[in-house]
């Protein structure tokens, strides 16, 4: 029975961290609101937001495999969604030629693959500095 426990306790944590970083990421995007573009059809924002939470969600399996704690894993899942965070920025601030964020505006399926891309290569290399 530990064991259900365990898991059920892990998959709430999981969705609880998904979810603010989700809500996080929402007040960093200026130009426009994430789900009234998945709304709307938007793919590009589709692919990023998708981008996050499978990167949130590896960052948080590498926490539950390292961890001994509830407390630890939630403390490296907040690591992770910051560090998710500034790896968004730095591929805005890095991309000289065009806004990521107008161009996912604008449903830009390119630069949505590569945010996805981005947060998703990022989370394998978050996820295995915890050890």
């Amino acid at each position: 029975m530990e064991p259900l426990l365990a898991t059920l306790g892990y998959f709430l944590i999981a969705v609880a961290v998904v979810l603010a970083g989700l809500a996080i990421f929402e007040v960093l995007t200026k130009k426009y609101k994430d789900w009234d573009e998945v709304s709307a059809g938007n793919q590009a924002v589709a692919m990023s937001i998708s981008g996050k939470i499978i990167g949130i969600c590896i960052v948080l399996s590498f926490a539950i495999y390292h961890s001994f704690t509830v407390v630890d894993t939630l403390i490296w899942g907040g690591v992770g969604v910051l560090l998710q965070m500034v790896a968004y920025l730095l591929f805005e601030l890095l991309t000289r030629k065009f806004s990521v964020e107008d161009k996912l505006k604008e449903n830009n399926t390119a630069v949505g693959i590569i945010s996805m891309g981005v947060s998703i290569g990022l989370a394998f290399v978050i996820g295995a500095s915890i050890t």
